[in-house]
């Protein structure tokens, strides 16, 4: 099989002739640049300056050798947004800062700093309207430029054989709603001033749809998978309650989802959100998710082995192959070996499983316990 067949041999719920790889396809299934550098080193492969995918969070696009070396089966189309685009970093004495396109200034501590967080939001302030949003200068998502260089890597991506997965230009409804608004003051909003919550919330779809709508029929006929983003719970629970989100935030979501199904009807809509989702998970799936990820195995009720017994004929899974808060950083490569096995035994019977880790390969993650993690990968498939 090529590894376009294999990808989606897996999405359509059946076992391809081994489990699909992933690695560096998007934002949130990546590897920091750090951990890049030392892998290449470790495989005895040359220096070479990585190319970064996601400025913000460090991430390193992975190149045409570590793609053959590894086995990595998607491809990833990063459109110029706020973590690639207009970046201007300057020196604010002990931080490294920019403000990107939304106005959200980051900050990156020159001491051990490995990744930019947001310190101040536009729109925080406690006089806002719902008309001062309407009314703010929001980015324009639907410029061409952001696409522009895009079908040519999906078309060298698909002489390769590989699938191709592309993502949107801002986070999740209710995360870059936080992150534009503040996320104490958007959770007061939610709670206290619901018109002025919806207004941001109604804002973030509409430029969702700006971009996938000049994006997808460009380029949705090179796409296999389309992905979508938003973070809505914890490790233990929900940000939110069931109730509010399906109340607030799944009209609006399954709006989305429509949309992009209608414009790509072809390729799978791969859904990330960390922690304990369960409660949610038969929303997600109502409304057309066909992907989860990272499916956060160690978060409360995210155990693999039941997650496949109740949902494996509904959603695919997209991850969970190694615990990386721990395990993956901080283990002997054999208990690494030990963690894939058991997460693969439970997650890629009958298909619908393609393996990553639960988020991106932190920097401080050893080359020895990658490699063990792909080693372990290939074994289980023996």
């Amino acid at each position: 099989m090529t590894s376009r067949e294999r990808l989606r041999t897996a999405l359509d719920h059946r076992e391809p002739d081994r489990i699909p790889f992933d690695l560096g396809s998007t934002q949130v299934t990546g590897i920091h640049v750090v951990a890049y550098r030392r892998l290449r080193a470790y495989l005895g492969l040359p220096a070479v300056e990585p190319r970064i995918c996601d400025v913000v969070q460090g991430l390193a696009l992975p190149d045409g050798d570590i793609v053959e070396r590894l086995g990595i089966d998607v491809g990833g189309l990063f459109p110029l947004n706020s973590h690639n685009w207009k970046i201007d970093i300057r020196d604010a004495g002990a931080y490294w800062s920019f403000v990107d396109e939304w106005g959200m200034t980051q900050h990156q501590p020159k001491e051990d700093g490995l990744y930019f967080s947001v310190v101040k939001s536009p729109l925080d302030r406690p006089d806002l309207t719902p008309d001062d949003v309407r009314a703010h200068a929001w980015p324009d998502t639907g410029d061409p430029q952001r696409i522009e260089s895009l079908r040519e890597v999906a078309q060298a991506y698909r002489a390769q054989g590989r699938a191709v997965m592309i993502k949107g230009v801002l986070a999740g409804i209710f995360e870059m709603s936080q992150r534009v608004r503040g996320m104490e003051r958007l959770m007061v909003d939610l709670a206290s001033d619901e018109a002025l919550a919806c207004a941001v919330l109604d804002t973030m779809v509409e430029l969702k749809l700006r971009f996938w709508e000049i994006a997808l029929p460009r380029l949705g006929d090179l796409v296999d998978v389309v992905s979508e983003a938003d973070d809505y719970a914890t490790q233990t629970s929900q940000l939110i309650s069931p109730r509010m989100f399906r109340r607030i935030f799944k009209p609006r979501l399954a709006t989305l989802v429509a949309r992009i199904h209608q414009l790509a009807p072809h390729a799978k809509l791969f859904f990330h959100s960390d922690g304990n989702i369960r409660p949610i998970l038969p929303d997600l799936i109502e409304i057309g998710i066909d992907i989860l990820n990272p499916v956060h195995i160690t978060a409360t009720g995210m155990e693999p082995a039941a997650l496949k017994r109740d949902f494996g004929k509904d959603v695919c899974f997209w991850g969970g192959g190694v615990e990386t808060q721990s395990v993956l950083p901080f283990g002997t490569p054999q208990e690494v070996r030990d963690n894939v096995r058991r997460n693969v035994d439970a997650l890629a019977p009958g298909g619908g499983y393609v393996f990553n880790t639960i988020h991106n390969i932190q920097a401080d993650v050893p080359p020895e316990n990658v490699v063990a993690m792909v080693e372990a990968l290939r074994e289980a498939q023996a």
